[in-house]
């Protein structure tokens, strides 16, 4: 028989596991679906969460499942390969268990996609990073690089100086010519070397990072480089069951209201589901808004429908 709901949350990381939370509180029979694949898995350490800045992220995970559980929500590690909706939300697993739910959350976040540079895979979430609010207070004051990849890197750059005044700028496969008069003096005041020419490896010994090798042999030593990964949002669900899309520089992400509500009627996204610049405490914001609107949903719908009868 196919086991019925009140909300599947799709997605365990800090915004399911949020909005989970309040709806068992709310003594909502809640199922959180998580495939075990967090973004943040490489970084050894979250910052800027008050009360959990330096702690792990798995950790943080675990704890925010023994949390759930206290409250009779379910959670299974598995994989949503499809939805439908007719009315309620029919939900297929993996493992081939379907599920059905009156409202379904889809906080399924976002992959990064790196630059396809050799070394930088190996070291990313390490001394290979991407956010200064993130790694900025634990690379401090080191010689740092930052590699060109798009329009928003003059500006990573510019930022990170911020946490280090030794600070060269890695134009990569980025055309200097593409640099503007205002970004030149921009970079020349913050004290930021610009480096042109095509990045080959990043050099690391001893299992840290040491330098970067350009293309034509040189090597520039450096103990941290930020990279901008490209978002891949996680938006295939959405897709399925039609929720409207925006498109912005950093991907295709549904239309929401403040609460998180897509175009379609009980569905939600949440965290980097919804937007790309939700940070970890961030996400769990998100997931309890969402958490909170569904269970006023659900309550003022039943409401509704006994005073029909």
């Amino acid at each position: 028989m196919t086991e019925t709901y009140e909300v599947v949350v799709v997605g365990g990381g800090a915004a399911g596991l949020s909005a989970a939370l309040v709806l068992g509180r709310a003594r909502r029979h809640t199922l959180v679906v998580d495939a075990g694949e967090p973004r943040n898995a490489p970084s050894a350490h979250l910052q800027g969460y008050l009360s959990r800045d330096g702690m792990s992220p798995a950790e943080f995970l675990a704890v925010g499942r023994e949390e759930i559980a206290r409250y009779g929500v379910e959670l299974v590690r598995d994989r949503v390969v499809d939805a439908t909706r007719d009315g309620d939300f029919a939900v297929v697993l993996a493992s081939g268990r379907t599920v059905r739910a009156r409202q379904l959350v889809v906080a399924t976040g976002l992959k990064d996609e790196l630059p396809p540079v050799p070394g930088i895979a190996e070291r990313f979430g390490r001394d290979v990073i991407h956010c200064p609010y993130c790694h900025g207070w634990e690379a401090r004051d080191r010689a740092t690089g930052v590699l060109a990849s798009g329009p928003m890197s003059v500006h990573q750059a510019l930022m990170v100086t911020q946490w280090s005044k030794d600070v060269r700028f890695f134009l990569h496969e980025v055309p200097e010519t593409e640099l503007t008069d205002e970004d030149r003096r921009r970079l020349a005041a913050a004290g930021v070397t610009v480096v042109p020419g095509a990045v080959a490896e990043v050099l690391a010994e001893e299992d840290r990072l040491t330098g970067v090798r350009l293309a034509d042999g040189t090597v520039h030593d450096r103990e941290v480089l930020y990279v901008a990964p490209r978002a891949v949002p996680q938006n295939d669900l959405l897709v399925r069951l039609g929720a409207e899309l925006r498109e912005t520089p950093f991907g295709s992400y549904p239309v929401i209201d403040e609460r998180g509500l897509t175009t379609v009627p009980g569905l939600w996204a949440a965290g980097n589901a919804g937007g790309f610049a939700e940070q970890v405490v961030n996400a769990a914001s998100r997931g309890y808004r969402a958490g909170a609107a569904i269970n006023g949903e659900l309550l003022f719908a039943d409401l509704d429908a006994a005073v029909r009868v």
